[in-house]
């Protein structure tokens, strides 16, 4: 079995684009890079190295478990995914990966609070530990290593759930029934789909435009781009034919 390296991941994470002084956003799937030498840690060591004291390094640090298997029951009802919340201070593993817990454990490294908290390194740390928006306005990058697009947390700043329409809104409202057997303060659960899911739909468009780099990182099929631009096309798409971004038919009338 191939061995990969701290310098093999930091070689590829240049290769793909990723240059000193580079702010990011790093998603990742450990296994999917093949069997790194030194774990989590070579990850994050690589990655430093690659955006130097003068980068950033920024990660989702969101208190919850892995996924959890859905029932049958679970899924005639309606769910698409469970995960259990957890205490803020919680060592427990979680949802979003070896990378991100070994991360966000690093005395240099600062964490944002709450559930959709933020955890980061490097230069403004500070300010990128507050949430995504500080990302968006430096023109970050966002980096998926071995993950897909619906892992993408800043592109969660194009949703506005005002500009919904009542029939759309509708398909993805919770019935009180669901609501009251996973309460808000212990579950985070997904309800409904569609046809057709926006990011999806925004992803594909992209790699249309040319706006995402491609490569690989050890074994992972990895991409880079612009958080703001991928955040900019969402809001594009969002301003055309909202029925049809979500894979609904448009209400007569």
């Amino acid at each position: 079995m191939e061995v990969v390296t701290r310098s093999r991941v930091e070689e590829d994470l240049r290769a793909l684009g990723l240059r000193s002084g580079d702010a990011v956003e790093v998603h990742s799937s450990l296994r999917s890079l093949g069997w790194v030498q030194g774990g989590p840690k070579t990850v994050i060591e690589a990655l430093i190295n690659a955006v130097g004291e003068k980068g950033a390094i920024v990660m989702s640090a969101y208190p919850v478990s892995p996924p959890l298997p859905l029932t049958e029951t679970e899924l005639a009802r309606g769910l698409t995914y469970k995960v259990r919340l957890l205490a803020e201070d919680s060592e427990e593993r979680t949802g979003m990966g070896l990378v991100a817990d070994t991360f966000k454990r690093r005395r240099d490294v600062i964490c944002g609070s709450e559930l959709h908290r933020v955890c980061a390194w490097g230069h403004e740390a500070e300010r990128h530990s507050l949430g995504y928006q500080h990302l968006l306005d430096v023109d970050g990058w966002a980096l998926l290593l071995g993950v897909g697009i619906f892992r993408c947390s800043s592109l969660h700043q194009a949703e506005d759930p005002l500009v919904l329409p009542e029939e759309i809104a509708e398909v993805y409202a919770i019935p009180e029934d669901v609501a009251r057997d996973y309460p808000a303060d212990t579950w985070a659960i997904g309800y409904a789909t569609t046809e057709l899911y926006p990011w999806a739909q925004v992803w594909a468009e992209a790699l249309r435009r040319g706006i995402v780099h491609r490569g690989r990182v050890g074994q992972a099929e990895c991409k880079l781009f612009r958080a703001q631009a991928m955040v900019s096309l969402y809001q594009e798409l969002q301003r055309g034919d909202l029925f049809a971004l979500f894979g609904l038919e448009r209400p007569p009338g």
